[in-house]
This record gives C-alpha cells, sequence and structure tokens, in this order.
C-alpha cells in the first residue's frame, strides 16, 4: 500500500489551472517544455483567453499582434500563488497547437458563450481593434510540485476543476491576514525540522491545505492531507477544525 498522499490527477490540476490563471504565448521548443523563469523576448500577452473543455483555447488579441498566417504556438498559463511569496509560481500549463484567426461572425457566437461564462469588458474590443483566434491543440502538459505530466485531450475533458478553484485565493489570504494563530497552530503537523521557518498559506485543493516553509537554507512545501476528499464550504470548515484541534474555527470572510 502506498504512503504517498492523495492528490488531484493531472487532469483536474490541468483544468484548475486553465480556469484562473494568467496566459502568455510563445513558441514552442522541439521536444520539451520551457524552463520555468526563462527569457521569452517574443511573449506576448492576450488581453483575453478562455481553454475550453476539449482543450482548445480562445484568444483575444490586438490586431497589430495577430500574424497573417496560422502557426504553431504555446499557450502559458501560470497558476500563481495568492499570497506574495518568495517563489510565487505554483504551477504550470502550457498548450501547444495550431493558432488561427475565427471568422468575425463565429468570433461573435463565441463571444456571446464566454459572457455567459465569465462577463469580461474586454469582449466588446471583438472586432473593434481586437481579433479573436482559437489554438486547436496537439499536445498538453502540466508541471507543478507533484511533477510534470502529458495531459489528453479526453482526460482533460473528462476532469473538473476544483471546487474551491474560484475561491481558494480569497481564503487563503484571509487566512494569513486574519487568522496567524490557526497559521501558528497547524506548524505542529511539521516535521521538526521545517517548525522554525516562517509558515505561509500556499494552496487548498479537495484532498488537503498546502502550506509553504520559507527557511534561510530554501523553501519547502507540505501537504495536510484531509480525512476525505471535500466539496463544500462545511466539509471544509471540518476539516480545518480538525487540522487546528479547534472545534469552533469557523473559515469566514475569505472574500
Amino acid at each position: 500500500m502506498s504512503d504517498r498522499l492523495p492528490i488531484p490527477g493531472p487532469g483536474e490540476r490541468a483544468r484548475t489551472i486553465a480556469a484562473r490563471g494568467p496566459a502568455t504565448l510563445l513558441p514552442p521548443l522541439p521536444t520539451l517544455p520551457p524552463v520555468a523563469g526563462e527569457c521569452q523576448s517574443d511573449r506576448v500577452a492576450p488581453l483575453l483567453h478562455h481553454v475550453h473543455a476539449d482543450g482548445s483555447a480562445t484568444v483575444l488579441l490586438p490586431d497589430d499582434q495577430v500574424a497573417p498566417e496560422p502557426g504553431t504556438t504555446m499557450v502559458e498559463i501560470v497558476d500563481l500563488a495568492p499570497v506574495p511569496l518568495r517563489e510565487p509560481v505554483r504551477g504550470l500549463l502550457w498548450i501547444t497547437g495550431r493558432l488561427a484567426p475565427v471568422s468575425l461572425d463565429e468570433a461573435r457566437e463565441l463571444a456571446v458563450e464566454l459572457v455567459e461564462e465569465r462577463p469580461d469588458p474586454r469582449l466588446l474590443d471583438l472586432g473593434h481593434g481586437a481579433t479573436m483566434l482559437r489554438l486547436t491543440p496537439l499536445s498538453m502538459v502540466v508541471a507543478d510540485a507533484d511533477g510534470t505530466h502529458p495531459v489528453t485531450p479526453e482526460a482533460f475533458a473528462a476532469a473538473d476543476e476544483d471546487p474551491f478553484c474560484h475561491q481558494e485565493a480569497g481564503w487563503l489570504r484571509h487566512l494569513e491576514l486574519s487568522h496567524t494563530d490557526v497559521i501558528h497552530t497547524l506548524r505542529r503537523h511539521l516535521p521538526d525540522r521545517l517548525r522554525g521557518g516562517h509558515l505561509r498559506p500556499l494552496g487548498l485543493d479537495r484532498f488537503g491545505l498546502r502550506l509553504r516553509v520559507e527557511a534561510i537554507e530554501g523553501d519547502h512545501d507540505v501537504r495536510l492531507a484531509f480525512e476525505r476528499p471535500i466539496a463544500t464550504l462545511d466539509e471544509l470548515s471540518g476539516e480545518l477544525q480538525r487540522l487546528v484541534g479547534c472545534p469552533f474555527l469557523a473559515l469566514q470572510g475569505g472574500r
């Protein structure tokens, strides 16, 4: 029996990063994903991006940044920690594929769908200085502290984003700013060698709470596993009560 703590699968991690991270476009490397922090002078930040359930991506670019011909491009989506850390990047999702402009009529139909899912005033620029393009995926790779894994379109489509995907940032910032006592209490779950470092909330998913220990000799990430996967605020509150050992803890005011 494995002693490895349960974690979200690659498809779920990819869906979660795709749902919330900022994106850039860049030329792909021939065989390997780019190295985090590597200088890319020809990166382009789209005005707006959206990754669909089939792994395709829609991007909105200023007209003067649209290539005249379709080409192979990589979309890099970054998962950033919601609190200020020395090393803020928690994960990366790379989608490589063919990028081509979408006809204006089809782009307007897509814009209506996007507005229903995630309203954004930048969509009003469509046809007025901005062009919509679609990336048809050829490959997808997710990389984070749990490893680097290819993700098939089928695995991406079958997965769901984490149930706390869009609330996580507010909750963790609230935990850091307003509940330093809770953070201090969580220190008891750390190995003895890490208890002297600066403890920060790093991440939250349905399987557990992740902490970052910032120490002089370097950073260390620790996962505190929940007793079972959770999906609701009540279940989250109960698991935090168990981890802290306080029956009166309630996570409120996180937004």
